[in-house]
């Protein structure tokens, strides 16, 4: 910090009075009396190596001169006692005014994707001579430079034409240097808020070339002419255009080009040209915090939407899976409309990405009800055609690598059934007597009687079972069961037959059920190539990624938060 006046040595006991214990490089201000101040340093300069101990007293700028100093006042009254601040210091109207323009940026505060505001920390460095402010050094005790207010001299009124925020102009009006040639230089520290077009075509591995424009509101480029600080002469470009030596490295963006480029551009109100400097800022992002919070997160859920096809239809919760992975997906692309700004002119990466997602998500609830209503099918609703039989059952699951588990089924000896009874039960009896397991007593007679009557019964049975025949033999036994035991193996017969059509049936189902397995394993094949593909294939579409340019504000930040917080310490290789 420079201060204005010439330094005087006074008794250190003068101003043991303030009370401060200064150590070596304090200061402190002292009010001496009504209407003035005093800086006191506690140091021991080369030039006053005699003093000792004393403390270095000097006025301080802009409240008042110190009455020891008086050639500094006398030049200071000088200079600005017929000093006009409003009128653009030339000695011909017609001259050119050169101004001098550089910016030192501090801090990257923030950069606003959704509003478009980029917040930055400068300082506007402004050089320019003005006639009004030449002196000879030996005239006022060789004092060659001076710090003046800035309210009290005429300043250009550099402004940035892209601002963002209610405060055009520099509202700290810090203190202007002065030197005897005339050269003015002013380097205000300012808090800018500057429009700045963002693109989210590739959000979050996005490049943002914001920029800032300084030019004068009033003078055009007749009057006052702007240049950058470093510019060449025949050329308007400067590579390096903004400094960087003083620059808090930011924690979300990395700067990788900071060009600076002079403009003349014709208004429609004025024939004359009006010049500018434009500051380009190319930021990079860093990707990590996004890459952690969105990408893998979203990535995941992608990946979620496969297992939709490795779940068993059985376990009823497929819809319910597509469906809680859809709700998931909704989420986040309410937090990515709450980032980005509501632009039209592209899509953000994250948002292919995530509309990606959602479209598998939506296909794979729409494949999920069809296998479903595959895998429940049965004879009674469906017929399984012969292509789906030779296509899903033989072909397919040797290509998916499939393997199906024999389906066995209960064997029957359909003997009876081949004899031509389908209707009515035929059974064989034993033809001679001894083998009919009857205990006959009585008489032949009662034999007889036995005989006839179940002749009789055969005779009337005849006529309702085909090719059942009837025998006189007396020799034989006539083949012949009660009705209660014919209804029995009847009712025997329809249960057997019942079971061999349900266990038809069965085979059938599990057939279908396999149909609905191998589109599974197909759309499971399928649905992780494709999201392995859309994610392999849009994220790697951000150039960033290809990127290998080091950032430039590593290189050029003179600032290290380590030597920040430990200016005094140095490490040694050995640790």
């Amino acid at each position: 910090m420079a201060w204005a006046g010439v330094h005087t040595i006074v008794n250190t006991s003068r101003v043991r009075t303030c009370g401060i214990h200064m150590q070596e490089t304090a200061s402190c201000l002292v009010r001496n009396s009504p209407g003035y101040w005093i800086l006191c340093y506690h140091s021991k300069p080369p030039s006053l190596s005699e003093a000792g101990d004393d403390v270095i007293i000097s006025s301080v700028a802009g409240l008042k001169i110190f009455e020891a100093n008086p050639d500094t006042k006398r030049l200071y009254d000088d200079l600005l006692s017929n000093y006009n601040r409003l009128i653009r210091p030339v000695m011909n109207n017609t001259e050119t005014l050169t101004v001098q323009l550089g910016l030192k940026l501090s801090q990257l505060i923030e950069m606003n994707l959704k509003n478009q505001v980029m917040t930055t920390n400068v300082w506007v460095e402004q050089r320019w001579n003005d006639y009004k402010l030449k002196w000879n050094p030996e005239e006022y005790g060789g004092v060659e430079m001076l710090y003046v207010p800035s309210e009290n001299i005429w300043l250009p009124d550099i402004v940035l034409y892209n601002n963002a925020d209610g405060n055009y102009e520099v509202t700290l009006m810090t203190k202007a240097t002065l030197k005897y040639t005339g050269d003015v230089s002013w380097k205000p520290p300012a808090i800018y808020k500057s429009s700045c077009e963002i693109n989210v075509e590739y959000f979050p591995f996005d490049e943002q070339s914001c920029i800032m424009k300084f030019g004068s509101w009033t003078y055009n480029g007749a009057q006052v002419d702007l240049k950058h600080m470093k510019q060449e002469a025949g050329s308007n470009l400067v590579a390096k255009g903004i400094d960087l030596s003083d620059f808090y490295l930011s924690v979300e963006w990395d700067i990788l080009e900071v060009p600076a480029s002079r403009n003349e551009e014709y208004y429609p109100c004025c024939t004359e040209p009006y010049s500018d400097i434009t500051f380009n800022i190319t930021m990079r992002r860093k990707t990590l915090f996004y890459t952690v919070n969105l990408i893998i997160p979203c990535v995941g859920i992608t990946f979620l939407t496969v297992l939709v096809f490795y779940l068993p239809s059985d376990s009823g919760e497929k819809v319910s899976l597509c469906s809680s992975i859809l709700l998931s997906l909704t989420v986040f692309f309410l937090l990515l409309a709450e980032i980005i700004p509501p632009t039209s002119l592209a899509i953000p990466l994250l948002g292919k990405y995530l509309l990606f997602t959602m479209i598998l998500v939506t296909l794979s609830i729409w494949i999920t009800v069809c296998v479903l209503n595959v895998h429940f099918r049965s004879p009674s609703t469906h017929n399984m055609s012969p292509w789906v039989r030779q296509v899903f059952l033989n072909w397919m699951p040797r290509i998916l690598m499939m393997r199906r588990t024999p389906y066995s089924t209960p064997e029957y000896d359909d003997t009876y059934m081949d004899s031509g009874y389908t209707n009515e039960i035929d059974f064989s009896f034993p033809d001679s007597v001894s083998d009919y397991p009857l205990e006959l007593k009585g008489s032949p007679d009662g034999f007889e009687s036995v005989t006839s009557q179940y002749k009789n019964i055969r005779e009337d049975d005849a006529r309702h079972i085909p090719h059942a025949s009837v025998t006189d033999s007396e020799n034989t036994v006539p083949r012949y069961l009660s009705p209660d035991v014919i209804s029995a193996l009847k009712g025997v017969r329809f249960i057997a037959q019942h079971i061999k059509n349900a266990d038809k049936d069965n085979e059938v189902i599990e057939d279908w059920k396999f149909v609905a397995m191998v589109l599974d394993r197909l759309f499971l094949w399928v649905f992780t190539l494709a999201c392995t593909a859309g994610t392999l294939g849009i994220i790697f579409q951000a150039p960033s990624l290809y990127d290998t340019r080091e950032p430039v504000d590593q290189q050029l930040s003179g600032i290290s938060p380590r030597n920040y917080m430990y200016p005094n310490i140095e490490i040694s290789p050995e640790g």
